[in-house]
């Protein structure tokens, strides 16, 4: 899962421009003045990497339009933080938090759900939600018989400490997307740009 938070006015403005402004922009490295700061605690996308997938797109387009791949690589060029996690973790920081479980994937791709997640987040601590992981998570491996014992099984340590690792980066996260500026950008590894959710709405959606 990738969750990617994207600077709203830069995304409108560069969303407005034609591709060949867009490619002179970026061709000239014009444009990079233009993107936003990313926040230090967080990975994104390198400037001369979104640059290389958006003038790749427009030598092998059909038309002049953009279209939901430009569009995301557009939202990633507009992102200032981005955050990943495999799918079956997520099942570990969402479920509890929001005390309801989640019944498939594809939901995590749901604004909606992520609008409820920061809501019950919103009411802790970055400490206590991490605490509250781990402990769930320990109680998850006991019903199913599984140790705790680092002696017995070298990978709990390990283990703990990225759940630690990810949780906290993820309420940072969270806590930064409240911020009206900011639009949230979901999608995964090899999910068809179209499907990405920008906001609650697909970037299909955006390109209708």
């Amino acid at each position: 899962m990738i969750l990617r938070l994207v600077d709203r006015d830069t995304f409108r403005r560069l969303s407005a421009m034609s591709v060949e402004q867009l490619v002179w922009g970026f061709e000239s490295g014009d444009l990079r003045t233009s993107r936003p700061a990313g926040d230090s605690r967080f990975h994104r996308g390198f400037d001369v990497d979104i640059e290389g997938d958006f003038l790749e797109w427009a030598d092998s387009a059909k038309d002049s339009e953009l279209d939901s791949e430009s569009l995301l690589i557009l939202a990633n060029w507009s992102s200032v933080a981005e955050w990943r996690c495999w799918d079956g973790r997520l099942f570990l920081y969402i479920e509890p938090t929001i005390q309801n479980s989640v019944e498939n994937v594809d939901e995590f791709l749901s604004t909606s759900l992520w609008d409820s997640f920061s809501t019950a987040l919103n009411s802790i601590d970055g400490e206590s939600f991490s605490e509250s992981v781990v402990l769930d998570w320990m109680r998850r491996r006991q019903e199913l018989g599984e140790t705790l014992n680092p002696d017995e099984d070298p990978r709990i340590l390990p283990t703990m400490e990225s759940h630690k690792s990810l949780t906290s980066s993820l309420y940072d996260f969270i806590e930064l997307s409240r911020d009206n500026q900011m639009m949230l950008m979901i999608g995964r590894e090899y999910l068809e740009p179209e499907s990405w959710n920008l906001e609650g709405i697909t970037l299909e959606g955006v390109v209708q």
